[in-house]
This record gives C-alpha cells, sequence and structure tokens, in this order.
C-alpha cells in the first residue's frame, strides 16, 4: 500500500515538477531547496532506471521516456482524482487534466473559442486540445472526449448528442450557371465534384436517399483535399459541387454564395456529438465541459453561424 501511496507521490511531483518549468522554481512550489528537488528527482529515475529530463543551467525538457511517464502521471492522477470525487460526491470544482479530440476545422473554428471560454469558466482544469483529420478508434484511451459527427456505432462509449446537423449538396452560383444544375443523383457524375477524404469514409461515394430508395454515386472532380475548410473555399471560387455539413454551409446559403443542390434528397446525417468512455461519465471535468458545450451549441453556435 505504502508503494502505491509513494508512485502516486512521485506522479504528483514529477507533475508539478514540469508545470513549473525548472527545479528552481518548483523548489519555490515545494517550499524546499534546487538541491532537494534534484536529489528526488535522481531517486526517481534511478527507482525507473531511465532518464527523465534533459537537464543544462537554465532550462529542463523531457525526454522520450520523461513524455511517457509525464502523460501517464496526469491520466493517472486524473482517475483517481475521479474515483474520490465519486466516492464522496464531492460538489467541489472541476479539476484535473482533460484530453479533448475534434476534427480539423470544426475545431479550429468551433470547439477552440469554447474551450477557451471554458479554462476562464474552470481555471483549475488543465486542457489539451487536439485537432485531427482521422478520428482515433473509439477504444482508444489518448483522449477523455472526442466531438464527432454522425453517431458512433460503438455501444462502449457515451454519445451526447450536441446539436443536429445535416450534410448538404450545394455549388457557387457561377458554376451552375455555367454547367447547369442536377436534377437527378445520376447527373453528379457528369459534374466537377469537390470530395473531401476523411477518415476511412469511401473516398469519392455519395450516397442519396428519396424515400426509401437510395441512390450511391461515385464522383468525380479535379480537386479534392482532407481540409473541410478548404473545400468549402472551392465551391465559393466555383470550382464543383460540394457535399458538407451545413453547419459549415449556412451563413454562404444565408447570403447566396452557395446554392442548395438536389434538395429533396437526403444525405447520412452528420449531427454533431460529444463520445467519452463509460468510466468517465462520472468525472468532474468531463461533466462540466460536455454541459458547457452542449449549453453554448444550443444557445449560440446555431445562431452565430446564420448570421
Amino acid at each position: 500500500m505504502s508503494g502505491q501511496s509513494s508512485a502516486s507521490s512521485e506522479m504528483e511531483f514529477f507533475s508539478l515538477l514540469m508545470r513549473s518549468g525548472s527545479l528552481a522554481m518548483a523548489a519555490r512550489e515545494l517550499g524546499v531547496t534546487a538541491p532537494v528537488v534534484s536529489r528526488r528527482l535522481g531517486q526517481l529515475e534511478a527507482r525507473l532506471g531511465v532518464t527523465l529530463l534533459n537537464r543544462t543551467t537554465r532550462r529542463i525538457g523531457l525526454t522520450t521516456e520523461g513524455e511517457l511517464y509525464l502523460t501517464s502521471a496526469r491520466r493517472i492522477l486524473a482517475d483517481i482524482d475521479d474515483v474520490e470525487r465519486q466516492l464522496t460526491q464531492s460538489t467541489t470544482k472541476p479539476t484535473g487534466l482533460l484530453r479533448i479530440n475534434a476534427t480539423l476545422g470544426f475545431g479550429r473554428n468551433q470547439i477552440a473559442p469554447l474551450v477557451s471560454k471554458f479554462c476562464k469558466a474552470h481555471p483549475q482544469v488543465q486542457v489539451q486540445l487536439h485537432l485531427s483529420v482521422n478520428p482515433p478508434p473509439l477504444t482508444d484511451d489518448s483522449f477523455d472526449v472526442c466531438i464527432r459527427f454522425g453517431e458512433p456505432p460503438d455501444a462502449r462509449v457515451v454519445a451526447r448528442l450536441l446539436a443536429p446537423n445535416r450534410r448538404l449538396l450545394c455549388a457557387s452560383p457561377s458554376y451552375l450557371e455555367r454547367r447547369g444544375t442536377p436534377r437527378s443523383p445520376r447527373e453528379l457524375a457528369a459534374h466537377n465534384c469537390i470530395s473531401i477524404r476523411h477518415g476511412e469514409d469511401a473516398y469519392g461515394v455519395w450516397r442519396l436517399r428519396s424515400g426509401r430508395r437510395e441512390e450511391v454515386v461515385k464522383v468525380q472532380g479535379a480537386m479534392s483535399t482532407n481540409d473541410g475548410d478548404i473545400a468549402v473555399k472551392w465551391a465559393l471560387d466555383g470550382h464543383g459541387i460540394l457535399l458538407r455539413a451545413e453547419w459549415d454551409l449556412a451563413r454562404h446559403l444565408l447570403t447566396g454564395r452557395l446554392k442548395q443542390v438536389l434538395a429533396n434528397y437526403e444525405t447520412p446525417p452528420a449531427d454533431i456529438y460529444a463520445v467519452y468512455p463509460h468510466r468517465h461519465q462520472f468525472a468532474g471535468r468531463v461533466r462540466a465541459f460536455v454541459d458547457f458545450i452542449a449549453a453554448a451549441f444550443a444557445r449560440d453556435l446555431h445562431q452565430s453561424s446564420t448570421s
């Protein structure tokens, strides 16, 4: 038992050391001298059998092993904090490390500003926001909360709906004047279509439904990208027809810079979800963040995207 307590204490010490940024600052925060901190760090490295920090006279830097230890330590300490909060039904403010994943464009434009506001409201929460083209596996332990489009099929995670969202087909007026407006999904094959490569989705395959009938169209085009913002800009420039989430198109449709095509056909939904493991559903920092962005989406984001 004492070994477990000692390991937890060492993790807390190392996390504090890296947060402080130097041995001297850590010593000041702990109320000891810098040599004491250096000796304690050396004892930790000796026990683990690896070098955790590269030291110079002015700064410290993580080794590969140190980065792994720090990441794991923060996660373990956060999990310990979660367990204690569940057992004691603590009503204190959310604390600990919160790791968030989101897609590139949506994460940059919508989630990052909300993270900024959340951190101001909850200064005791440390946030790591990672944006990626391909979403991580739902069973991956790298993140506490993932913002996803479309309901995840995996029942091993909690999926909370944040906002409804559709995928729409659209193009600029100049493109439609030049190439004509498609009247059926089959006519898309004769058009220049802008494709977005996302995750493991079938590239260049669009599915459209009218009633019970679904049509699968293999589209072609001279331009493709893995960045949705770039694809929207290309559509605005008149390069072709785009299939994109309404969230990213609404303001352009409202101003007339883009026009919807094949509006009587439905495409796969792109509802926005917060996804997190069941074991995190009682974590104060996770609950607080998901509640925060859900309220913000309901109150502000849709209105701002259509203004």
